[in-house]
């Protein structure tokens, strides 16, 4: 059987994502489709605007066979991280190959670049320090230095965000050696960073825009994704009466910096460097979320670097449950699943390696634990009832479909 993986946010599920998938398995010949999904918070630090149970089941009744729960010690964090607890939760559940989504939409692109990258690990690493030391954020010094070693050309442009991910996605299988053919699709119409709505394929970040910023009814926004999301998009709005954006977490958020002290803060994960004295200094009279990220970013500390510190404090997450939880892949959290992919793990699941966990349960592991905390913390805007009863699909089995 041919398994594709395929890794994603969904945030929400649109029209570009079907052709993904479609596209996905024309390219592999995939007969089981299977998606490694980020949970209640994203991999540029923000929450998803809807929980990460609505959003499966909107994949799983438009091509996806699987859904699985990308763990979040990988999910809110820099690329190459995010690709490698991507790639290897993918690789536990016997995908054959993985397709992703990129401007470049050629594969030989990518490998041709890591060979390249290979090559010059040594030239890249020092114009990269030499990039920080000037006091480039890291996302600049990367650009400077896959530059000064011909990776920003146009066939193989490393400053765009789908590139990037994809790059990772090819140095996590070339590294690990793992028995995985990677493949490409170029993004169609629109880009990833694109606020307008253009067309039918939209941006995910243009649809959210038009949701928060425009107050647009989503069933107004049909053209640019299924029944499907529309339904579930409605369907978790009517139980937890919104959407989540980061502007509701503010008061939580800033409620946390101005109890704790500065050498509490040193322990969050991502806070170096002395950001905590910035991050205290600007909270006593911000008035937002984004006035106060405003008020912290620099050179070094960009949008979306502050965007992960915030997520790591509003679920308490310590630098070494990171260093320890990162190093593998210790089970897998499934979400839902249709009869097909039903069968297939059934199929496997005694070759498995690891667990598979269906939810919460009174023994958790650790990384479980930490699960468990940003549930919590993404749910705490809601109204107390609500929260209590989406709280609750922790503690069911996966969704079938």
């Amino acid at each position: 059987m041919n398994v594709c993986g395929l890794i994603v946010e969904y945030n929400p599920f649109h029209n570009g994502h079907i052709h993904h998938i479609k596209e996905s398995q024309n390219v592999t010949n995939a007969d089981c489709m299977i998606a490694v999904m980020s949970g209640s918070f994203l991999q540029r630090g923000e929450p998803a605007i809807i929980d990460k149970y609505h959003r499966a089941k909107a994949a799983l009744l438009s091509g996806i066979d699987i859904v699985v729960e990308l763990p979040y010690v990988f999910a809110v964090q820099s690329s190459d991280l995010f690709a490698k607890g991507s790639v290897l939760t993918l690789n536990e559940l016997g995908v054959n190959s993985i397709c992703f989504g990129s401007e470049s939409g050629d594969i030989q692109h990518f490998i041709q670049a890591y060979e390249n990258f290979s090559e010059n690990q040594d030239s890249f690493q020092i114009k990269l320090k030499e990039a920080l030391n000037d006091g480039k954020s890291f996302p600049d010094a990367s650009t400077i230095a896959y530059e000064s070693i011909g990776l920003t050309e146009a066939g193989m442009n490393l400053s765009k965000p789908n590139n990037i991910l994809g790059f990772s996605y090819i140095k996590t299988i070339m590294e690990e050696n793992l028995p995985i053919q990677p493949s490409t699709i170029r993004r169609k119409n629109s880009e990833y960073h694109d606020t307008e709505i253009t067309s039918s394929i939209a941006s995910a970040t243009s649809i959210r825009k038009q949701i928060f910023d425009h107050h647009v009814n989503v069933s107004a926004l049909n053209h640019t994704m299924p029944t499907a999301t529309i339904d579930q998009l409605k369907a978790y709005n009517q139980v937890s009466t919104t959407f989540h954006h980061w502007e509701k977490y503010f008061p939580i958020l800033h409620y946390r910096v101005t109890t704790m002290s500065h050498e509490e803060l040193r322990l969050i994960h991502g806070i170096e460097e002395g950001i905590e004295h910035r991050i205290k200094r600007t909270a006593k009279d911000v008035r937002s979320l984004y006035e106060w990220v405003e008020r912290i970013k620099t050179k070094r500390y960009t949008w979306t670097r502050i965007q992960r510190i915030f997520v790591h404090l509003l679920t308490n997450t310590k630098k070494t449950e990171i260093e320890v939880l990162s190093k593998s892949i210790p089970y897998i959290r499934l979400l839902g699943m249709t009869s097909k992919g039903r069968d297939y793990l059934n199929k496997v699941k005694k070759d498995l390696r690891i667990p598979i966990f269906p939810k919460l349960t009174r023994e958790l592991p650790q990384m479980l634990q930490v699960e468990e905390r940003a549930s919590n913390a993404y749910y705490s805007i809601l109204p107390i009832e609500s929260r209590y009863a989406l709280m609750k699909q922790e503690l069911r089995g996966p969704i079938i479909v």
